[in-house]
């Protein structure tokens, strides 16, 4: 249900720049059909890349109520719930299983830095208060904390964890976790640009910022990966490379978002503290957006 190119999607916003930055569902609306009409098998709302750091609890339930409504069960909505503090996690997730979510994808609480005990401890909890389906989400570039994969390992135990979004692009632990937790626990890419191999090493899919521009593609690449038809996932990756590089040129979603107002698909808007992209980066975007063939 959760394999193949899932996108992180992004939360269209009104144009400007500012602390309180107008949602846009009618964008929203438009996205996610684009999605569907182009292969992701599922949308992740309310991640990273949908600015959840500074949208208010009530706007982030609004955002994933929208996309489940939007959706109508085409494919599967999975909601960005995590916290660094538990008790928001618990909160989100209850809202994301009472309007209808498939899933919960919860990253490690960032900026306190809890141990590996305090780690499963949170985890464990979250799963008990919510009967939802539990994606753990490990990022340490952002959060300052590491879930290493014994934890994950302790973590697969629990009957509605589900999974894990692994982001760390380090392909020796795809290998561990896979051979130490049963055939059905999701192993999920957070790493665009180690997709490929992660999915060729025991990986399920990714939940991508790549999809966001380049569906069809994506899609495409993972199915064959997921095939083992290595050239021709090779071949498809080569031509996204580009894209999966220069995507974090700035902090995601500042390029993401510049990329699909310039293909038209969304408003110019974003929330501080992200700014909108600066124009010394453009260049670097616009030929990777040729060689993607999104131009």
């Amino acid at each position: 249900m959760f394999t193949g190119s899932i996108v992180a999607i992004v939360t269209p916003m009104q144009k400007g720049v500012a602390p309180s930055t107008e949602l846009d569902f009618k964008g929203l609306e438009q996205l996610i059909d684009f999605h569907i009409e182009n292969g992701t098998t599922g949308i992740v709302a309310v991640g990273t890349t949908g600015e959840s750091a500074t949208l208010t609890e009530e706007e982030h339930c609004a955002v994933i109520d929208m996309a489940v409504k939007i959706t109508k069960g085409r494919v599967p909505v999975i909601a960005g719930t995590g916290a660094n503090s538990t008790i928001e996690a618990i909160a989100l997730t209850k809202c994301a299983k009472e309007v209808g979510a498939d899933a919960c994808l919860l990253v490690t609480p960032y900026y306190n830095k809890p141990t590996q005990q305090g780690l499963y401890e949170h985890y464990k909890v979250i799963a008990e208060s919510v009967d939802i389906p539990q994606i753990l989400y490990n990022v340490p570039g952002r959060t300052a904390c590491d879930m290493l994969p014994e934890t994950i390992i302790k973590l697969s135990s629990i009957t509605n964890i589900i999974g894990v979004k692994e982001a760390t692009a380090d392909l020796k632990r795809v290998k561990e976790i896979r051979e130490r937790t049963s055939k059905d626990f999701l192993l999920l890419s957070g790493d665009d640009e180690t997709t490929k191999d992660f999915i060729l090493n025991g990986g399920d899919g990714v939940i991508s910022v790549t999809a966001n521009v380049a569906p069809k593609k994506m899609s495409e690449m993972c199915s064959l990966a997921l095939e083992g038809k290595v050239d021709e996932a090779n071949k498809i990756d080569n031509i996204l490379i580009g894209l999966h590089k220069e995507l974090f040129v700035e902090s995601n979603p500042i390029p993401v978002k510049w990329v699909l107002h310039k293909l038209g698909l969304i408003q110019s808007g974003i929330r501080l503290p992200m700014t909108w992209l600066e124009k010394k980066y453009e260049p670097s975007l616009l030929k990777a957006m040729k060689q993607a063939g999104i131009d």
